[in-house]
């Protein structure tokens, strides 16, 4: 039988991909790791680990003993849901990692309603871009992350997680200043508009970022990107004070009127897909199950949504 605590430690090391971070994560030494791998290396008979430069990667047979420990860890996972769920009263303590607008917008209320209906269960929020958040949750440093989707880039669906749509978050044009172009223009021509006009975006290699790239150049222009933050509420705040153009979704109004003009964006590229994400050995866990049914409450009692 190969040791459990040594396996967890190789798939570690796959989601990290450095012994520092696995160190780093665990509050071990990053010699204590290279001993457990080590050892685990004499258990199994083969090598599992291979230099690349200064780091390590796994080996063929290392990957394999992965996946077939991702399978060991999920079953646990669901001994633990079942055992959850067999009590009466819902303790313990769950990890949730959301984006900005949906912190804002859906997350305090969903609070409110699990202090209300568990008042034993610790909720621990930590705001995080899915980016990193979903990589996190593979690690099992959350057990729930809230993340989003936007038009024509669709996230990668890992087997081992489980996805579960919250809302459908739309999209707009939010205009620095009042625009030649009006509604009965058209959405390409409001978009077109703006051509030469500052832009705020999210960083490069973000997902938003990819789509308002995507979005500009379809309309015929490269936008001029002089602010770059994953922060909404700042970009919402340059285009108040016309220093850029901007893509705000609805959340960030959260039902309140918005405080510039908006356009509509062309047809099929205007909605972000907002939805949690679990791990399938938690998917049942009633922690998981409260929380998302909060969530899901808390997408109806927004202003405006009565």
């Amino acid at each position: 039988m190969f040791d459990l605590h040594r396996l967890r430690l190789l798939r570690e090391l796959k989601h990290r991909g450095t012994l520092a971070a696995v160190a780093a994560a665990l509050s071990y030494a990053p010699s204590s790791v290279s001993q457990q791998l080590s050892q685990l290396e004499a258990e199994v008979g083969v090598p599992l680990l291979e230099p690349v430069g200064r780091r390590v990667r796994l080996t063929a047979q290392a990957e394999i003993l992965v996946a077939h420990t991702e399978a060991v860890l999920q079953r646990l996972e669901r001994a633990e849901a079942d055992i959850a769920a067999s009590l009466t009263d819902l303790t313990g303590i769950l990890r949730i990692a959301s984006f900005q607008t949906a912190a804002l917008a859906l997350v305090p209320a969903a609070l409110s309603l699990l202090r209300e209906l568990h008042p034993r269960l610790r909720v621990h929020v930590t705001q995080m871009e899915p980016e990193k958040a979903l990589p996190a949750l593979q690690a099992r440093d959350f057990d729930l992350v809230l993340a989003e989707e936007y038009p024509g880039n669709p996230n990668p669906r890992p087997p081992e997680l489980q996805e579960e749509d919250l809302l459908d978050d739309p999209l707009h044009l939010a205009l620095p200043e009042p625009a030649g172009a009006s509604d009965a223009d058209g959405p390409t021509a409001a978009l077109r508009s703006l051509a030469g006009h500052p832009w705020v975006m999210e960083p490069e290699g973000t997902a938003a970022r990819h789509w308002a790239t995507t979005l500009c150049r379809n309309a015929g222009f490269e936008p001029d990107v002089r602010f770059e933050t994953t922060d909404l509420l700042l970009h919402q705040r340059l285009v108040e004070h016309k220093h850029a153009a901007a893509f705000l979704p609805d959340l960030v109004w959260n039902g309140q009127p918005p405080t510039v003009t908006l356009r509509q964006l062309p047809r099929g590229r205007s909605t972000r897909r907002i939805f949690t994400v679990v791990r399938q050995g938690r998917s049942r866990h009633p922690a998981v199950l409260a929380c998302r049914d909060a969530l899901r409450r808390a997408v109806t009692l927004r202003p405006g949504q009565a």
